[in-house]
């Protein structure tokens, strides 16, 4: 089924890149033009496509649609290689989405250490989503020689709770054990949050930074950014990829 979207995708393009006009490579102008048709949208960057004519523009989210040079059509979806069978938009997005892991701020992180510690995870969660939960007692318990760097990042607008019981976690004496014992045993947090939760805060702006819209993401030490509770199988091998 999916396969079968895809290809509607792009046999959606291809009218529409076969009746392009040919741009002048001016991705300065298209952008321009972008922004004075389109000001409530942030424009990141525009370069030209492998398509003539269309322009790939990234906008704030890292959303990416493409546009020919007067910027009189939009096209959203996936610009599909026909001939090597795969997506340049999902490429393109995959590369958007890398992280610098030397930039995350570990110490604002719960951390957990298992086996020699050597290969590198964190995960951005709320200790009210249930994905989350899933991931927390089906995906990372038996994975080793591995640390998990949890940022705590509650997602208030569908879970009101969510940023009060992150502050009594951060606020605990054993983070970790307060965090896996609410997330894996479902017990109850104690204690009343007091304490200095600045770190909560600038997890969040650290997670719009990223791009991060849903919990749980996971991001990996090449970079790689992953969103789901996907199997311990896959995290396994993204944790071994270079």
């Amino acid at each position: 089924m999916r396969k079968l979207r895809t290809l509607a995708t792009a046999l959606m393009f291809i009218p529409l890149f076969a009746c392009a006009v040919e741009g002048d490579g001016n991705t300065a102008a298209v952008k321009k033009s972008f922004e004075q048709k389109f000001p409530q949208r942030e424009v990141q960057s525009v370069s030209a496509s492998p398509v003539k004519g269309v322009y790939e523009v990234v906008l704030a989210g890292r959303q990416i649609v493409y546009t020919d040079a007067k910027v009189t059509h939009l096209f959203v979806g996936n610009l599909i290689d026909v001939q090597n069978k795969k997506s340049l938009t999902e490429e393109r997005m995959a590369a958007l989405s890398k992280v610098n892991w030397a930039d995350l701020p570990l110490e604002l992180a719960i951390k957990d250490v298992r086996g020699d510690g050597s290969r590198k995870l964190a995960v951005f969660s709320d200790p009210d989503c249930p994905f989350c939960k899933r991931l927390e007692r089906d995906s990372l318990p038996g994975l080793n020689n591995v640390t998990i760097y949890t940022f705590l990042l509650p997602l208030t607008e569908l879970h009101p709770d969510a940023m009060n019981k992150s502050k009594k976690i951060w606020c605990s004496k054993d983070r970790l054990a307060s965090w896996t014992g609410v997330m894996r045993d479902g017990k109850a947090l104690t204690g009343d949050g007091n304490c200095d939760t600045a770190a909560l805060d600038r997890i969040q702006a650290l997670g719009k930074k990223l791009g991060v819209t849903g919990t749980p993401a996971l991001v990996f030490g090449n970079g790689q950014l992953v969103a789901g509770a996907i199997p311990r199988e896959d995290i396994d091998k993204l944790l071994s990829s270079k």
